[in-house]
């Protein structure tokens, strides 16, 4: 089958990066989405903005670079569209809540048909045609709880809870979407995925306690949940609950206590870390108590000690200080805003959110983020009486370094350029 990738040229804020090349679950898009469909592509073409789709009389999956999916979804709906041998285009339903809670707020990539939400994911049996039937595929969504708060806090805010999908789809549009795509509908959905087969599985049920009998561990710390690569170093008094996966040569030192994370290759984490279902990038340092919750950290990045990051998204090579912490709850209870993919302030649809750091940013210590605020790639804060709290988003003209001496040491890598307006395929 061929494969047909449509690009979207749109860079997301605030990492003025366009989706194919960020991280999602520790992988550039474009990689993740390769891996997942090399099992049906046997060659594949990437079209330049505007130009055509092929006429060619063969069987083309054909979908947007912005797409994040994951091994599930993506074989139901190859063998949902094999199964009726017509052009199909994926869908969604209003009554799949985890499409209509999570990926649809604040996105601009979905078409609206009737009650259905249109995905840019195509499959042609024989070649492009106009005539394309929406083909919905169920995402099957738990609703699953993540904090246990006050009474006064549930009332006000609503259930504080994600649907969360045992097969998953959704376009990547702006930076909150980054933070779904990898803790809702990638670690969170693998966590049900698991407990699902312990469910249904007699035989993968017995293997688990199995090897954790015969390890002399607890079920969630055997090796068939927790998953070590090459040449890591860890210190015996470290606790690591799965499902995890660890990366090669990663250091995790004691008291460290790691749940249901991935951990990328090269990580070093130093004594007393808290990480609990969040995404940690390749060559990631973590000093002494620093605290993750439900945050992805791309490749290179330092959070320093004792900072807290909660449903946070921080970008590639960029250092957050000592002290700092990233809130994610409006003490008034206000509807928390967040920036969509047009990078207008709309409704996050969440009770609590975290902030989003770009790539190549200097974040000095003991700051303070409000919810949903964004700084953007190439910034430098420093603290200073004028400017500890961080309540607005911070665009790179207000970066503190253009009054620094020697401000030219510091490039910008990341500029905001023009961007190639999207024809509809």
């Amino acid at each position: 089958m061929l494969r047909i990738v449509l690009p979207v040229t749109k860079k997301i804020s605030p990492f003025n990066e366009t989706a194919r090349n960020l991280r999602i679950q520790n992988k550039p898009l474009w990689l993740l989405q390769r891996e997942l469909l090399s099992r049906y592509v046997t060659k594949e073409r990437e079209l330049s903005a505007k130009e055509p789709l092929p006429l060619l009389r063969e069987p083309m999956l054909v979908h947007r670079d912005n797409l994040f999916f994951d091994k599930e979804y993506i074989d139901e709906f190859i063998y949902q569209a094999k199964k009726r041998g017509r052009p199909v285009r994926a869908a969604f339903s209003l009554d799949d809540l985890a499409f209509r809670e999570h990926a649809l707020p604040l996105s601009v990539s979905y078409t609206p048909a009737g009650n259905l939400y249109l995905a840019d994911l195509w499959y042609y049996p024989n070649g492009p045609e106009a005539d394309v039937d929406p083909l919905v595929i169920d995402m099957q969504a738990r609703e699953v709880g993540y904090y246990h708060v006050p009474t006064y806090m549930a009332n006000q805010m609503g259930d504080l809870v994600y649907y969360v999908p045992l097969r998953s789809m959704m376009a990547i549009d702006c930076w909150t979407h980054i933070f779904i795509a990898d803790s809702v509908f990638g670690i969170f959905a693998r966590g049900a995925r698991f407990e699902e087969r312990l469910k249904t599985d007699i035989r993968f049920k017995l293997n688990i306690i199995s090897t954790a009998l015969y390890e002399g561990r607890q079920l969630l710390e055997c090796s068939q949940l927790v998953k070590i690569g090459k040449n890591c170093t860890i210190d015996p008094s470290a606790v690591i609950h799965g499902p995890t996966t660890i990366g090669d040569g990663v250091t995790i030192n004691a008291g460290t206590v790691i749940e249901n994370c991935v951990i990328g290759d090269n990580v070093n984490i130093s004594q007393g870390c808290q990480l609990m279902l969040s995404v940690v990038g390749d060559g990631t340092f973590l000093p002494f108590r620093a605290a993750l919750f439900m945050t992805t950290i791309m490749e290179n990045s330092m959070v320093a000690q004792n900072t807290c990051l909660q449903m946070c998204v921080v970008g590639r090579n960029t250092f957050i200080g000592a002290g700092s912490t990233f809130t994610d709850y409006n003490l008034i209870p206000a509807p928390i805003k967040a920036l969509d993919g047009n990078e207008q302030l709309k409704l996050s649809n969440r009770p609590v959110l975290g902030g989003a750091v770009g790539h190549n940013c200097r974040i000095g210590a003991g700051m303070i983020v409000y919810p949903a605020r964004t700084i953007e790639s190439d910034v430098v804060l420093a603290a200073s009486r004028e400017r500890r709290v961080v309540d607005k988003d911070v665009r790179y003209q207000d970066s503190d370094h253009h009054k620094m001496r020697n401000s030219e040491v510091h490039k910008q890598c990341y500029p905001k350029d023009k961007e190639e307006e999207i024809e509809s395929w």
